[in-house]
């Protein structure tokens, strides 16, 4: 007779049971032997940069109807510590055009939203180029997200496909100085035909409460 631990590992080598990124192997696992649900850790941040605009307005759709680049929807929740979500909490987002551009004049991919009471959010936009005097290495989408009682939390959001990690994030990451970690990196779903292809992605938050 097998362990249920050892059951459960032998899911996950199979592939039979996928974790959310938020959640690593050990902690589930330990939950699972305890019959507890497993502590999410705060999600790692990551420089705010010189690019960041006061009075972002509302708005979650950030891409103008008719400009190019792979169209992207990200979608996620907000929850804390103690894996509650946070309903209420407001999240700023911005990035670069598909040339790796900032609109440092206006508000093109900028926007901000409350999360709902289910801590869902979720915006349209392009996959962000790569910057063009390479003072970046990868595609890269900002975060700054506050809720009462929480610590307010500056993060950036990265993509596994991104050519410059050569189809190895977990191995690559440190190509971009500023990724300090692969847990910001998350895996890109392309759907649609193949002259229409949606680049889709999951991004959770998780915030410290004070």
């Amino acid at each position: 007779m097998l362990a249920r631990r050892e059951v459960l590992q032998k899911c996950l080598a199979l592939g039979s049971i996928v974790i959310a990124s938020d959640f690593s192997a050990d902690s589930m696992l330990f939950a699972f032997q305890e019959g507890e649900k497993p502590v999410p850790k705060p999600t790692p941040p990551n420089p705010l940069g010189p690019f960041y605009k006061r009075l972002t307005p509302v708005n979650n759709i950030l891409r103008p109807p008719g400009d190019p680049g792979l169209p992207l929807t990200v979608s996620g929740q907000v929850f804390d510590t103690r894996g509650d979500v946070v309903p209420g909490a407001t999240i700023e987002i911005w990035q670069t055009n598909h040339r790796g551009l900032y609109d440092v004049d206006g508000y093109r991919y900028r926007g901000k939203q409350t999360v709902d009471t289910t801590g869902a959010y979720s915006f349209e936009s392009v996959i962000p180029g790569h910057y063009p005097d390479k003072s970046r290495v990868c595609q890269h989408v900002h975060y700054l997200v506050m809720a009462p009682g929480h610590k307010p939390l500056v993060t950036q959001l990265y993509f596994a496909t991104d050519p410059a990690f050569e189809g190895d994030p977990q191995r690559n990451y440190a190509r971009d100085p500023l990724l300090q970690t692969p847990e910001l990196i998350r895996p890109v779903m392309l759907t649609g035909e193949p002259n229409e292809l949606h680049a889709k992605v999951r991004f959770a938050l998780c915030l410290e409460r004070l």
